[in-house]
């Protein structure tokens, strides 16, 4: 599934240099991964933004080709057909992210899972229409997931020990795109920059005026988009900002809500009144498994898995009509960093 993300954009890209020939801001943009993607970046120097453009873009299409569960030829689509028994080379960016979201996966107890996607087609998540299975059907389903059944023989190679076990890497590949293209950008000779990917991003440096990145929290509620949280990144050091929420995808059905966040351990939408977690890290891929791994939870559990991870997280739940936030021990002490 591809997630769908919260955070809007503040500023982007504004401010000249006060002198004789102000620096330009360049702004790049297109679509992939069932998003848009904006990339803004300066330089003393002279970019060649064309074919930055033509780098980023072919960029997209080697992660879609490995990674996405839209391309019937995708590596990760290919090992999720095949019921071969042994070891099948993936490649060791999809080994990487499998270990890491592992990882993520064994700090909720299991709530996060990339291989969950059997429920989410069981609920009509994919194809968005509801339809409430039965407990048996659930069962069913929660035989073919868990991460308990996939294993990394070798960096580079993954093994099935669950025939019809299928992965899905959205909850975190894009949040590894958004570092990956980083890394074009960064490769150009540009220090200073915003990347962002339907919402997910990672800031580096600083605009051309000398001020900071700004980035909006998007107030987690259905309907006009109005901004929760300003977050100042005073630093020049690169970080990614992520965020999941529950109130964009849904289905309403005789007065309940289903949100399309499962939990892997019940194979049901979660029913805790979390509505988004943002998380602020030097990994975009570990923001992007967090962000969601948090939001499975729920802002209790959540908070206590992220204090003991060191993890800086924002949560913001609906209380009684009124959204209620918190935060980790972590975003409270966060330096260079600052939220109004």
């Amino acid at each position: 599934m591809k997630r769908l993300t919260l955070v809007v954009l503040i500023s982007l890209m504004l401010g000249l240099v006060a002198c004789s020939k102000p620096v330009e801001v360049k702004m790049l943009s297109g679509a992939a991964q069932g998003t848009t993607w904006h990339v803004s970046v300066w330089s003393n120097s002279a970019i060649d933004t064309e074919r930055l453009q033509e780098e980023i873009e072919a960029e997209f299409l080697r992660i879609d080709k490995m990674m996405s569960n839209y391309h019937s030829d995708s590596v990760i689509e290919q090992f999720n057909r095949s019921e071969n028994p042994q070891a099948i080379e993936v490649g060791e960016e999809i080994v990487s992210l499998v270990n890491i979201a592992r990882q993520v996966s064994q700090a909720t107890n299991g709530c996060y899972d990339l291989t969950v996607k059997p429920l989410f087609d069981l609920w009509g998540f994919s194809k968005d229409v509801f339809n409430a299975p039965s407990e048996t059907d659930i069962q069913n389903a929660i035989k073919k997931i868990g991460l308990s059944y996939l294993t990394s023989p070798t960096q580079t190679s993954l093994l099935k020990k669950q025939p019809e076990l299928s992965v899905d890497l959205s909850s975190i590949a894009q949040g590894y795109s958004v570092s990956r293209i980083a890394k074009v950008v960064e490769s150009a000779g540009i220090t200073d920059y915003l990347v962002e990917i339907g919402g997910e991003m990672q800031t580096r440096g600083h605009k051309p005026d000398d001020s900071f990145w700004r980035i909006a929290i998007e107030r987690p509620l259905p309907g006009d988009r109005v901004v929760q949280k300003v977050i100042d990144i005073k630093q020049d050091d690169s970080i990614a900002i992520m965020t999941s929420g529950t109130y964009r995808h849904y289905f309403d059905e005789q007065g309940k809500r289903f949100s399309h966040v499962l939990d892997a351990r019940t194979g049901k939408p979660v029913t805790h009144s979390t509505l988004s977690v943002t998380v602020l890290h030097d990994d975009p891929t570990q923001a992007d498994a967090w962000s969601t791994a948090l939001l499975c939870l729920g802002e209790s559990d959540a908070i206590r898995v992220a204090n003991e991870h060191g993890v800086a997280a924002f949560i913001v739940r609906e209380e009684k009509g009124s959204l209620i936030e918190s935060s980790s021990n972590a975003w409270n002490t966060m330096k260079n960093i600052g939220v109004n």
